[in-house]
C-alpha cells in the first residue's frame, strides 16, 4: 500500500497537531528565499499541516492560501493569521484561482501523483512554478543502527532517507510525464535536539501516532534509553524540487 493509499495514517496528525507544529522543523531560509519570486506573489500550500512552511513564505512576502485537510492541523495555521481552506487536494476547489507557485511541503507522498500534478499544471500562472518540499533529518549520533535496534518490533517500515520518493527515479518520470521539468536544490543544515524533544518530534510521524499506546511508550523508552542524556546530533539534507513548466 502506498502512503496516499494509507488514509489511516494520512489522517493521523491531528491528535497530535500542538506537538507536530512545535517540533517539527522548519525550512532552511535559503530555501524559502529561493522559492518566492516577489512580494505579493500568489502561493498555494497544499497539505498545509500547522502552516510551517505556509508561515514562512508568508513571511517572505507572498500571499498564501493554505489547502489542509485535517481541521486540527489546519486551526493551528489558522491561528497563525494564515488563510486556510479545510480540503483534501482533491476536492479543494480553486474558484478561477491561479498561482505563481504550487507548494508540498512534507506532502506530496499523500496524494495520488498523476492526478495532483495534472490539478497543479491548471492553477499556474505564466511561468509559475511547482515546488516539492522535504525536510530529511538524518542522524548523526547515536548511529542508524542504534536507532534501527530501538525501533525493531515496533515500526516495521521505519524508513531511512534514502528510501524516500523524493530520492526515487519514479518521481523524475512522473514529473516529466506531466510535462514539469525537474531541477534539485540541496540546503543541508546541521541540528542538535536535547534527548525531549527529539522523541517529542518523531513521535510526530504517522508511522508512530498509529501505533496502539502501550507501543508508543515502548518506543519512547527504547529511544531514550538509546539516546540517553547527550541528545541527537543530526543534520537536515532540505530538498526542494522546483518544476517549471516545460
Amino acid at each position: 500500500m502506498t502512503l496516499h493509499d494509507d488514509r489511516r495514517r494520512a489522517s493521523s496528525f491531528g491528535a497530535a497537531a500542538a506537538q507536530y507544529d512545535r517540533f517539527r522543523p522548519t525550512y532552511p531560509e535559503d530555501l524559502i528565499a529561493g522559492l518566492v519570486p516577489g512580494r505579493g506573489s500568489t502561493v498555494l500550500d497544499v497539505g498545509a499541516g500547522t502552516g510551517i512552511a505556509s508561515k514562512q513564505l508568508a513571511d517572505a512576502g507572498a500571499d498564501v492560501v493554505a489547502v489542509e485537510p485535517d481541521p486540527e492541523m489546519a486551526a493551528v495555521a489558522a491561528a497563525k493569521g494564515l488563510t486556510v481552506d479545510v480540503a483534501t487536494f482533491e476536492d479543494w476547489e480553486p474558484a478561477g484561482r491561479t498561482f505563481d507557485l504550487v507548494v508540498f511541503a512534507q506532502s506530496f507522498h499523500w496524494v495520488e501523483p498523476g492526478s495532483a500534478l495534472t490539478k497543479v499544471a491548471g492553477l499556474l500562472t505564466d511561468g509559475g512554478r511547482l515546488a516539492l518540499l522535504w525536510n530529511r533529518i538524518v542522524q548523526v549520533r547515536p548511529s542508524l543502527e542504534d536507532f534501527d535496534a530501538a525501533y525493531a518490533g515496533i515500526v516495521d517500515d521505519w524508513r531511512r532517507p534514502s528510501e524516500g520518493i523524493e530520492r526515487s527515479e519514479r518521481l523524475s518520470t512522473l514529473l516529466d510525464e506531466a510535462g514539469f521539468v525537474n531541477e534539485r536544490q540541496s540546503y543541508g543544515e546541521d541540528l542538535h535536539y536535547s534527548t525531549g524533544d527529539w522523541i517529542d518530534m518523531v513521535t510526530t510521524y504517522s508511522a508512530v501516532l498509529t501505533l496502539e499506546a502501550d507501543a508508543r511508550e515502548l518506543l519512547r523508552a527504547r529511544l531514550r534509553e538509546c539516546i540517553g542524556d547527550g541528545g541527537v546530533d543530526a543534520t537536515n539534507d532540505a530538498l526542494a524540487v522546483v518544476c517549471p513548466r516545460r
